[in-house]
């Protein structure tokens, strides 16, 4: 069976159960993967998670590397697209 994917870019993913990173996303039909991907374990923002996904971190931010993270695309909740080049931390 062919998966397609149907999208594929720099942005943060939010999962189920409170997941969130950040890093080069690809959904397919059935799978959400995050390469260079990295927890934003506090989002350190006064104006929630699009203040992030819109100027990048801020110095409260707090990001731990989790390398590959793979989900079931059942799993995603929702993604906002970044510039990369705000995300160089």
């Amino acid at each position: 069976m062919k998966t397609e994917c149907s999208l594929k870019g720099f942005a943060i993913v939010v999962l189920e159960r409170g997941f969130v990173y950040v890093g080069h996303a690809e959904v397919t039909d059935e799978w959400v993967v995050i390469h260079e991907a990295q927890n934003i374990r506090i989002w350190g923002t006064t104006k929630g998670l699009g203040q992030l996904a819109l100027e990048g971190p801020t110095d409260k931010t707090r990001l731990d590397a989790a390398g590959i993270v793979r989900a079931p695309r059942s799993a995603l909740i929702h993604l906002l697209e970044t510039e990369q080049a705000k995300w160089k931390c």
